[in-house]
């Protein structure tokens, strides 16, 4: 009765599962579909959908990712994945913590700055930084002006400048999620620590951990994966040494026209990313019980 009354709220509610049923659901199943297709040319087939013919698909496309050339690139993607993680955890969460603690005024512009690099586009961001770190880039210029290095650095196409473009890429994403816990953070709950004779590495273990761990989590969701996805970061950077999952779902798309199998690689990152959705619902609800025991 209460959506009759309120055109508005219906009108609303019918965009926002219109949205998600069009746009997220509709092209999810459908992929999953075509990842229990026999192996495709390119082409969006389904001629036979019978659940023999589904499993037969099932077996040969999943079957694959235990072969030990995907089994090494998807432990390389795991181990990029969380180097980029645990840097951008350790430079985001003190510089969210200094966000929260700047002045009212100042701090809509350390936000701005965090958020300015989304105002291009990503890949001209890694053309940049690529352009920086070349061997004859601007970064080997200086540091030979300045007599610190007698030869250039081969900086482009290592593992390490994989890494640097995904912290560039990805650190904005770590911040904002812990910048919204540390504004939730009362001072009158340290404040009250400092008073019962806690000191800086008792409060910091005891409450500021605990308490911003939700903000954590979400800073890990929002890195971790991704991470390991963005080809370009890897073909600009890594050239072809170090390639991401990414690479292949892009190879099996774009190259070697097998969309079931890259198909049967993206439903495996979806389930990757639906555990780890899981795990943050779990966890934060753990910590709001425990903070009201």
């Amino acid at each position: 009765m209460s959506l009759v009354r309120n055109p508005f709220k219906t009108a609303t509610l019918t965009i926002i599962w219109g949205w998600l049923i069009l746009l997220v659901l509709a092209p999810t199943l459908l992929v999953v579909l075509v990842s229990l297709m026999p192996e495709s040319t390119g082409q969006m087939i389904f001629s036979d959908l019978s659940p023999a013919a589904l499993w037969q698909g099932f077996l040969s496309n999943y079957g694959q990712l235990i072969s030990p050339v995907y089994v090494g690139v998807f432990g390389h993607s795991l181990w990029i994945g969380l180097v980029t993680t645990i840097i951008c955890l350790v430079l985001g969460y003190p510089f969210a913590w200094m966000i929260s603690r700047a002045s009212p005024r100042l701090q809509p512009l350390l936000l701005l700055l965090v958020i300015i690099p989304f105002w291009t586009n990503s890949l001209i961001r890694i053309y940049a930084l690529r352009t920086l770190i070349a061997t004859r880039g601007l970064l080997n210029d200086v540091l030979m002006s300045l007599g610190l290095i007698d030869a250039p650095l081969r900086l482009l196409y290592t593992e390490e400048a994989v890494i640097a473009g995904l912290v560039y890429m990805l650190l904005p994403f770590m911040i904002l999620p812990l910048y919204a816990v540390f504004e939730q953070l009362s001072r009158a709950t340290l404040e009250a620590a400092r008073d019962l004779g806690a000191n800086g590495v008792a409060s910091f273990r005891h409450i500021v951990l605990p308490l911003t761990m939700p903000g954590i989590i979400a800073g890990v969701l929002l890195v971790f994966l991704p991470a390991m996805g963005m080809f370009y970061v890897s073909d600009l950077l890594g050239g072809s040494r170090h390639p991401l999952i990414g690479n292949i779902i892009k190879g099996q798309f774009l190259e070697a026209n097998n969309w079931s199998f890259g198909s049967a690689i993206s439903v495996m990152l979806t389930m990757i990313m639906a555990f780890l959705l899981l795990a943050y619902y779990r966890s934060v609800k753990l910590f709001k019980r425990e903070a009201t025991l």
